[in-house]
């Protein structure tokens, strides 16, 4: 009798001829949390979708309840309990909590829903979850991590066994990651496997037992997590030891690039003063909800101003729409790349020039040519790996890739201020690096002033020249040189 939940053996998938996956083996016990790592483009999302049956495997079997297939699909694979959950919400929002759970399987017969029995059957499955949310509230007024339970409470109820949470973390709180594990391990305890995607090592040892690294299509370590050490992760993931972490060398800078006074919108922030240098990059840290990124949402026009002054370079800008940010020299990167940073079915040539076509124009119309000069200009330079050019789609790209074209865009378009908001979220350990050299190398070479919101503490050490750290819409302190590190940082956002 087979103990594992799911084993896949021997795994091979082939796309257009070219090998992604070279006989991977995976098993996945009831009650055990995996955490599955490796580099973007590494095969962790295509040996996923082989388990939940989005695609099928070129070759290998795949056991699950003790059945064993060559193939899946997705039908297949729900009715035997397989869920995925990611990091991109998939709920409705403006349905409340219990239509949400059960959403496409409302309780009733003869076209009639059971209201009563539905939020009575939405209580239990949170109760299961030992988690405290209102059945009848909506779901679009839930903080992040509350909908994300929503999603896994969702699977629940579709009998799910075997739980696939694809960077479940990325865009939540600390005590909202706490809260998503504190639910994992009561999972664990109901005999839910789960297999967990995530970059943060640091939560390997929390929340997994075991540790799978995947490196250019192939299994290459398979650990237990509590006795994991980091270097040896990355090193598996990488193929060569990592660089050591080690704060940047200092940059001298000169006048004022940006310069906000007493900035305030509304109950987000209150009252924020800074000044970045031609030059510089300064990372204003805090946890999601403090007010960091929503400071750099205004000064971009993407939020309404209350109070307080914006000056570019000594001129005074009055933020009033991102159109007028732009036109002003000012470029912008959100935090979800691929909802609002990029065009998804576009090339990667167009995606890096669209902030650069009225200039690249004739008549009226953008000079395709110019594109792909743009974009040859900065491949080599932001070491963008495209493997079919310029005309690639930006959507095919890895993360870390799709990230070092939205960043080409704005050096193109050569501006003068770059905010960007968590900029290596999502991006594994090798890429992190790339960018965090390309932003600090051209804030230097063109004199740029580089604002950075983040929450990632680790981010602030290998980046900023200075740190500003925000606590509930304030700026509670200032940290420069070696004072910049990961305790300061969190003692003072806390």
């Amino acid at each position: 009798m087979n103990v594992d939940l799911a084993q896949l053996k021997d795994i091979r998938k082939s796309f257009n001829g070219v090998e992604v996956l070279h006989g991977v083996d995976l098993t996945l016990a009831p009650g055990e949390v995996l955490a599955l790592l490796g580099e973007n483009g590494a095969g962790k999302s295509t040996l996923v979708k082989i388990l939940a049956g989005d695609i099928p495997p070129t070759s290998g079997s795949i056991t699950i309840a003790d059945t064993e297939l060559a193939r899946l699909d997705v039908y297949q694979a729900r009715q035997l309990g397989v869920r995925m959950i990611f990091q991109e919400l998939n709920d409705a929002p403006s349905l409340s909590v219990a239509e949400n759970i059960f959403l496409g399987q409302w309780p009733g017969s003869k076209g009639f829903v059971a209201w009563g029995d539905m939020r009575e059957k939405a209580r239990e499955i949170l109760k299961r979850l030992e988690v405290d949310i209102d059945v009848d509230a909506q779901a679009g007024s839930l903080r992040v991590g509350e909908r994300q339970i929503l999603e896994i409470a969702r699977a629940l109820t579709q009998n799910a066994k075997i739980l696939v949470l694809d960077e479940p973390t990325a865009a939540l709180s600390n005590a909202e990651v706490e809260r998503l594990f504190i639910v994992m391990d009561q999972l664990k305890k109901q005999g839910v496997g789960m297999i967990y995607i995530t970059h943060r090592l640091d939560e390997v040892s929390r929340v997994a037992d075991r540790v799978q690294v995947l490196r250019d299509g192939n299994s290459v370590l398979t650990v237990d997590a509590k006795g994991a050490q980091r270097e040896v992760l990355v090193t598996a993931m990488l193929g060569h030891e990592a660089l050591k972490n080690a704060r940047p060398a200092a940059v001298t800078t000169s006048g004022n690039g940006l310069e906000i006074k007493n900035f305030s919108s509304g109950d987000d922030f209150n009252d924020v003063s800074m000044t970045i240098n031609a030059g510089e990059v300064v990372c204003l840290f805090g946890k999601i909800g403090s007010g960091s990124s929503e400071v750099l949402e205004s000064i971009y026009g993407l939020r309404p101003v209350t109070g307080g002054s914006v000056h570019i370079f000594g001129k005074e800008f009055k933020p009033k729409s991102p159109q007028e940010s732009s036109s002003s020299g000012i470029g912008y990167l959100p935090a979800d790349r691929q909802r609002l940073g990029s065009f998804a079915s576009r090339s990667v040539a167009e995606n890096l020039a669209v902030a650069s076509w009225k200039a690249m124009s004739r008549l009226g119309f953008v000079d395709a040519g110019n594109e792909v000069k743009a974009f040859s200009r900065w491949s080599d330079a932001l070491k963008i790996s495209a493997r079919r050019g310029p005309t690639q789609e930006i959507a095919t790209l890895s993360g870390g890739n799709q990230q070092k074209v939205l960043l080409g865009r704005w050096f193109e378009a050569k501006v003068q201020v770059l905010l960007l908001v968590e900029p290596t979220r999502g991006v594994d350990v090798g890429a992190r690096r790339d960018i965090y050299d390309i932003i600090r190398r051209q804030a230097k070479e063109s004199g740029m002033a580089v604002l950075v919101a983040t929450s990632d503490y680790e981010e602030v050490v290998l980046l900023a020249d200075r740190a500003l750290v925000m606590s509930r819409g304030k700026i509670v302190s200032e940290f420069t040189g070696n004072s910049v590190d990961a305790n300061s940082l969190i003692s003072a956002a806390s």
